[in-house]
């Protein structure tokens, strides 16, 4: 459904402690049947970067995104394109940055009790200048902010879950097609 409407990626969460948890099994039975052209994404949280490479070759993924403390290291020894997840509170330093290199960044809110999928935004004002074409944006996004986000920001990407669910894992037709509505002809706006 998703791809149907326009999803460049999708994500498979692969940590248990995840209300959107998929077993892995299940995760490599969608991928298999996936088309050829859209990015399989595995998200990982501070496990070991020999299980995440294994995880990720037997399931078919061409990317992983890591949710965890996972230190610059680790980015290494990666074999996929590792997208970095970071949770942004209003104390953040963004120069730390600097000593993360070949991956891409993820701005997530900050939450006290889960790492991610919170639906809550985070003061997008933080984000420097130079970063916002560089980043994938994750939290709080849905059909009614998206126009400011593509207008102002302008990221790489949007990352987004709960505001397309009914109830966590369970994605809404009626809010994927409302959101990808508008998510399209914006970027056709814009371009």
């Amino acid at each position: 459904m998703c791809i149907n409407e326009g999803a460049d990626a999708l994500g498979f969460i692969l940590s248990d402690k995840s209300p959107r948890f998929i077993k892995t099994a299940d995760a490599g039975s969608i991928v298999s049947r996936l088309p050829f052209f859209i990015h399989k994404v595995g998200v990982f949280v501070d496990i070991d970067a020999g299980e995440v490479n294994e995880t990720a070759k037997r399931i078919g993924l061409n990317g992983v995104q890591l949710h965890g403390n996972e230190l610059p290291e680790y980015i290494s020894e990666i074999n996929l394109p590792v997208i970095k997840s970071f949770r942004i509170k209003d104390t953040f330093d963004f120069t730390k940055f600097a000593a993360y290199n070949n991956c891409t960044f993820l701005l997530d809110n900050y939450s006290n009790q889960t790492i991610g999928g919170t639906g809550t935004s985070f003061n997008w004002n933080l984000i420097p200048v130079c970063l916002k074409p560089k980043i994938i944006l994750a939290g709080g996004i849905s059909a009614s902010n998206i126009e400011t986000i593509l207008r102002t920001i302008k990221p790489q990407a949007v990352d987004l879950s709960s505001s397309l669910e009914s109830v966590p894992g369970k994605k809404d037709p009626v809010k994927v097609k409302e959101f990808f509505k508008i998510y399209n002809r914006l970027k056709a706006d814009l371009c």
